[in-house]
């Protein structure tokens, strides 16, 4: 009898979780379907940029408002100058989502020649502006530009087009037509960036290369003896400096005063720290006055974990997982070889700067000086950045149903704007 009652009672029991089950599948459905729509990658980076350009403005007005008081400056001083590379840089990245892949390969040996001359240029004394005793600036009209940022859009966009046209000659059959001129060129870069002394950057313009490769199929042996031969430079162009060297005997042994050689990196992990699960709040960080050099470039990740906490530092890494997922998705669906190769080596730029970056800050990985994308004050990176992103938004554009989908949405809201003004009707 008690038998016949547990087996009247048990699908009672079992019915609720079997329908939890179902609710749980029939969301992923949903979730997963989503994910599949055509302009699913374009409204990822989007939102994506829209939200860490936001994020970027707001912790730059925090961190560079000490320094700028501190220099005697208005403390919305370089918060303005943020906001111009904002506001010059989202018109560019508007244009450069609306533009076609084709332009953009035309713009690749103009590129190359731009940033290969202003590295030239910032070696001549008198024409390049030195800080920390780098030499990596020139001033046009009042603003310093920064030429190694120029040459990683210029390395993607060039080693795309070229890797593009071999194959479609058919040539990349022999691995060697796989790095002629690409190696070359690549090395020409990375050889004014380092005169320079920028070895993050040089870093990753070599993560560009090694991208570009891994998408055309360079052989294994091939791809592992570059490995192994720029590990071997990288190790040499440490060891050349001493204050590279002793980062990294810094990073091998975390040890020393907070206030000695290794104060950055110390100083650093104790922001990043004593922010805990919330943060202290926006603007009550302590380490910005004075305790965390470049507090508002390569540690403004620091600044961030302090205010924010580590719900903040989660969503911020959050995002950059999200952008390497739609570029990736981007460099997958299209079926175009240079919009594939341009997406990933875009999507690899970005996102290994920011996990070095990151990394940087929590100790994980050495010291190299890159700004974090959209977020560390900035104007020459700024602007590059958002035209990468611009650019990876038209690629997403060429995704299968991507052009019927947009077509279905009807007129964007310029030309909506423009309609309810009457300024959008052609003349007859």
């Amino acid at each position: 009898m008690y038998q016949d009652l547990a087996d009247l009672d048990r699908p009672a029991q079992e019915g609720p979780r079997l329908g939890g089950v179902r609710d749980i599948k029939g969301r992923i459905g949903v979730w997963r379907a989503l994910l599949d729509r055509p302009l699913t990658s374009y409204y990822l980076v989007l939102g994506i940029t829209t939200l860490l350009l936001g994020l970027g403005l707001v912790m730059v007005q925090s961190t560079a408002s000490v320094a700028d008081l501190t220099a005697g400056l208005s403390p919305y001083s370089d918060f303005k100058k943020q906001l111009l590379g904002a506001a010059v840089g989202l018109p560019l990245m508007w244009v450069a989502a609306r533009s076609s892949p084709r332009l953009f390969r035309a713009f690749a040996y103009p590129l190359l020649a731009v940033s290969v001359v202003g590295l030239c240029l910032t070696l001549i004394h008198g024409v390049g502006v030195s800080q920390n005793g780098a030499s990596r600036w020139i001033e046009i009209g009042g603003q310093q530009v920064q030429p190694s940022e120029i040459a990683k859009l210029a390395l993607a966009v060039w080693g795309a087009d070229l890797l593009a046209r071999k194959e479609k000659l058919g040539q990349l059959a022999d691995w060697r037509h796989m790095l002629v001129p690409l190696m070359p060129g690549t090395g020409v870069l990375c050889l004014l960036v380092m005169t320079g002394d920028d070895l993050g950057t040089t870093f990753i313009l070599l993560i560009i290369f090694l991208a570009l490769l891994w998408v055309i199929g360079t052989p294994g042996r091939v791809y592992s003896g570059l490995l192994i031969l720029m590990a071997l430079a990288m190790v040499l162009m440490i060891v050349s400096a001493s204050y590279r060297f002793e980062r990294l005997v810094g990073y091998l042994q975390p040890q020393g005063s907070a206030t000695g050689a290794h104060m950055q990196s110390i100083q650093g992990k104790y922001a990043v720290g004593s922010g805990g699960w919330f943060g202290v709040g926006l603007g009550a960080s302590g380490g910005k006055w004075g305790w965390v050099p470049e507090s508002t470039t390569d540690f403004i990740f620091a600044i961030i974990g302090e205010e924010l906490g580590l719900v903040g530092t989660l969503c911020v890494t959050a995002l950059y997982g999200g952008l390497a997922f739609a570029g990736l998705r981007i460099a997958r669906r299209v079926p175009d070889l240079f919009c594939r190769l341009g997406a990933t080596a875009i999507t690899a730029w970005i996102v290994v700067q920011a996990a070095i970056n990151i990394g940087a800050v929590i100790g994980v990985l050495p010291i190299t000086g890159v700004p974090l994308p959209l977020v560390s004050a900035g104007l020459s990176s700024l602007l590059v950045t958002l035209i990468g992103l611009g650019m990876l938004m038209s690629f997403a554009r060429m995704e299968p149903g991507a052009r019927e989908a947009l077509a279905a949405r009807g007129p964007g809201w310029p030309l909506r704007v423009l309609s309810w003004l009457g300024l959008s009707k052609r003349r007859k």
